[in-house]
């Protein structure tokens, strides 16, 4: 038995059929088996953008923090510093992480951050009902493009890939199985866990028949070799045509960019005093 209830009592406005549900479910069933082994959720924080996906923080009884549009990451690394036995977790949208706050995203995989995000990827601004974001496809339309996206979306993975993050995985919110298990292997890995979700949202950008259609799961994969990572990344680069892999990609142990901080304390003593205590509790 856990020791609190996870879903909170306010009203849950997400849409019929989004795949919100299935990101809340796999988390509440992943932080429920997390507290069964030890971990207090006393010490877990979730970080939300805007959009969406951020009313992850109203509905899950955790510690947790909205930010403004693009900042859930700086937020995420901030906490984790101030105190680094804590479990940081990134909820955010692909408008909210790959348009307002990709720099933040890019730095943090390059520093390897002891962070999870969770990139609840839709495929467009649900919330503002129906703009295109960077992973919208080619001739998208939506209420700012009537006439159709004429530009290509981006490839997080291969982004995340090129900018040294040590896990990278693709989810999707009708896999739950699968979903549930990446979302547990991102929590326990030490360094900077990349998870993109491919989420439905049925209102503006419903993409259930495609994606049945063009997923498969990764198998016999090796997630330490890095050149074949990058290979599988690019396998689906928005052709409408291609395949497209779930699971786990690439996994690496590095140390982590809290290590590296405070294996390089600052001059003033009361501040090394601090990270030293720090340092002991965490042992």
């Amino acid at each position: 038995m856990i020791g609190r209830n996870l879903i909170t009592p306010a009203k849950n406005t997400w849409c019929p059929g989004c795949g919100n549900f299935s990101l809340q479910f796999a988390l509440k069933s992943v932080l429920g088996e997390l507290e069964q082994s030890g971990t207090s959720l006393d010490d877990v924080v979730l970080v939300t953008g805007i959009g969406c996906h951020a009313k992850m923080a109203d509905y899950l009884n955790l510690n947790s923090i909205y930010s403004i549009h693009g900042r859930t990451i700086p937020a995420a690394i901030g906490i984790k510093l101030a105190n680094p036995r804590l479990k940081v977790i990134c909820c955010a949208g692909d408008g909210d992480c790959y348009a307002e706050g990709l720099d933040h995203l890019i730095f943090a995989a390059k520093r390897n951050a002891d962070i999870t995000v969770i990139i609840h990827n839709n495929r467009v601004y649900g919330l503002t009902t129906g703009q295109y974001t960077p992973t919208s496809p080619l001739g998208f339309r939506g209420r700012s493009t009537p006439g159709g996206t004429t530009e290509l979306p981006i490839n997080p993975l291969e982004l995340m890939l090129a900018s040294g993050a040590t896990f990278v995985a693709r989810g999707y919110t009708r896999k739950m199985e699968q979903l549930r298990s990446l979302v547990k292997q991102g929590l326990l890995h030490r360094g900077f866990s990349f998870i993109d979700v491919l989420q439905i949202c049925a209102t503006y950008n419903n993409m259930t028949d495609y994606y049945h259609e063009h997923v498969y799961d990764l198998k016999d994969h090796d997630i330490s070799g890095f050149e074949t990572a990058f290979r599988k990344a690019r396998e689906w680069d928005y052709n409408s045509d291609a395949r497209i892999a779930l699971g786990l990609f690439y996994q690496q142990v590095m140390p982590t960019y809290e290590d590296r901080v405070f294996a390089h304390p600052p001059d003033n003593i009361d501040s090394q005093k601090r990270i030293e205590e720090i340092l002991q509790e965490k042992m």
